[in-house]
């Protein structure tokens, strides 16, 4: 059994505290230094940003997000134990916490701590696939001799660093491949570092349920409980060519997955067709304000992987999925390709307000293609809006005036419907 003190860093004995700092944090485990394959989440990226900036916010519940009609970006882990969960609507999310600070998000500022965390990485290796502006994974292969310490004691230096010169903390998962880092970071936040080695992976996974596996949605999720199948466990004793006959493509991956098996590589350079996000409902709505705030949060999840990706996308496309599970689905071509939350979100409200189909809906998705890379000079500023060059302008001015001023010194109108 390896063990590696997580405050000094040295491997030591398997000790409950560390013998030359005396920390109780200690990684132990028999893979430790073989585990090569990671995935890094900040913790409440926005909110700690906006607590790192504003010490008084501290202590106290926060939400970010948009208006009484809008939905929850992130939370606090404060306003999260009182229930409150991202792409939650504002009204609902305040009536579980009332006593919450509710504040616009900063986006630009966010970008470039982005930008600063993903630059500590490409220190480290390569091969980083960012997923959006909080979260990446990393294939340290091969890079023991290079920094001359394996991956977990890079990235333990990696997220001290990150807390150190830009005041965020993230939590760690270390894996063989990259399903099973995605679900160790999620083990153990905040300041998490947790990890599934070989070994254990199937008897890990037998008793978890299969809504862990991304792509498993509520509809899926139902589909599956169906035909009796709620874990892990359940799922591998399926034969595989049922769960194809059954389920599709889907259904091999599935088969793959419940014995743990990811095949996927982590590459910088894998071709990004596009860009999206999509949330489903646990009621169907026609509620057009209801689906406009969607729309916006959408907006911005697409645009945070455009930026954190340094993509452009040139046409923006909205679903929306009936009961039925028929959908609509409409595009805008743009004149230049952007990244920036403002295009993207007015792109797809257009084609909202355009929609003579009132629903009711289950489903609604925001997505950004024809994906063009964007170049250094390019990265964050969009030279022409839809409606014209000084649109950005003034969005690019009054983003920087809220991040020096806060959030209060310019509001868009937006905000106060």
């Amino acid at each position: 059994m390896h063990s590696l003190c997580r405050n000094c860093l040295a491997f030591i004995k398997n000790e409950p505290r560390c013998s030359k700092c005396n920390s109780p944090s200690i990684l132990r485990h028999t893979e430790l230094k073989s585990l090569s394959i990671a995935h890094l989440d900040c913790d409440a990226f926005y909110a700690s940003v906006e607590k790192r900036d504003n010490p008084d916010l501290i202590d106290k519940p926060i939400i970010i997000g948009g208006g009484n009609r809008g939905v929850v970006s992130t939370a606090c882990y404060i306003a999260r134990i009182k229930g409150v969960k991202s792409a939650m609507p504002m009204f609902q999310a305040l009536r579980k916490c009332p006593e919450a600070i509710v504040i616009r998000p900063r986006m630009e500022l966010y970008a470039n701590i982005s930008k600063s965390i993903r630059q500590m990485m490409f220190e480290l290796t390569p091969a980083v696939e960012p997923l959006s502006l909080d979260e990446a994974f990393l294939d340290l292969t091969g890079t023991e001799k290079l920094h001359g310490n394996p991956p977990v004691v890079q990235l333990s230096l990696l997220v001290k660093k990150i807390s150190q010169e830009l005041g965020i903390t993230g939590s760690v998962g270390l894996s063989h491949n990259k399903f099973l880092a995605k679900i160790a970071s999620d083990l153990d936040k905040p300041k998490g570092f947790s990890i599934i080695g070989k070994k254990e992976t199937e008897e890990f996974l037998s008793n978890k349920p299969v809504s862990l596996i991304w792509g498993v949605g509520n509809t899926l999720k139902s589909k599956l409980e169906e035909d009796g199948i709620r874990t892990f466990s359940e799922l591998k004793i399926r034969n595989k060519e049922d769960l194809m006959k059954r389920y599709g493509q889907m259904g091999l991956r599935l088969w793959h997955l419940s014995r743990g098996q990811d095949s996927r590589k982590i590459s910088a350079n894998n071709q990004v067709k596009s860009i999206s996000n999509e949330t489903t409902f646990s009621e169907d709505t026609s509620d057009r304000l209801l689906l406009d705030g969607h729309i916006w949060r959408l907006s911005e999840k697409v645009s945070d992987r455009a930026k954190a990706t340094e993509k452009l996308g040139s046409i923006v496309s909205i679903k929306l999925k009936r009961k039925d599970h028929s959908q609509v689905t409409r595009r805008l071509s743009l004149r230049d390709p952007t990244q920036m939350c403002s295009m993207i979100y007015k792109s797809a409200k257009t084609l909202l307000d355009n929609l003579d189909d009132r629903g009711p809906f289950r489903l609604i998705g925001v997505n950004l293609s024809k994906i063009t890379k964007a170049l250094p000079d390019h990265y964050y500023n969009d030279l022409v809006d839809i409606q014209g060059k000084n649109n950005i302008e003034v969005e690019k001015a009054t983003d920087k005036i809220r991040g020096r001023f806060g959030k209060k010194a310019i509001l868009r109108g937006r905000t106060l419907r």
